[in-house]
């Protein structure tokens, strides 16, 4: 954990969030400055900087995330009709929080 990341802080749970999703790996929480209607962020609980510093010990956090996707797709209502999956790495890329996250964004018509 990184006392200074806001994303551990809500993993800690000593930052609220709307929590959509958690278990022993994963945290899922709607977005503060949502891009879309439905707008969840999906972070692992072990902190990662960014896609850049993943090791191969990491790969199964990874399959994790896209793996729990579809089912908070569902639970969001977006599953049918459609989402995105998005990461940004690095802050030239649009990363803010410096925690890895995989954005899913639906709910357009």
């Amino acid at each position: 954990m990184d006392d200074d990341c806001p994303f551990c802080r809500i993993v800690a749970g000593k930052k609220d969030a709307d929590i959509v999703y958690a278990d022993e790996t994963l945290v899922a929480f709607k977005d503060i400055h949502p891009h879309a209607p439905v707008h969840v962020l999906i972070v692992p609980r072990k902190h990662i900087r960014s896609v850049n510093d993943l090791t191969p010990a990491d790969g199964e956090i990874v399959a994790a995330m896209f793996a729990k996707a579809p089912e908070i797709a569902q639970k969001m209502g977006v599953a049918r009709s459609g989402y995105r999956l998005a990461v940004n790495v690095e802050r030239g890329a649009g990363q803010v929080i410096f925690h890895l996250h995989l954005h899913l964004l639906g709910g357009w018509r």
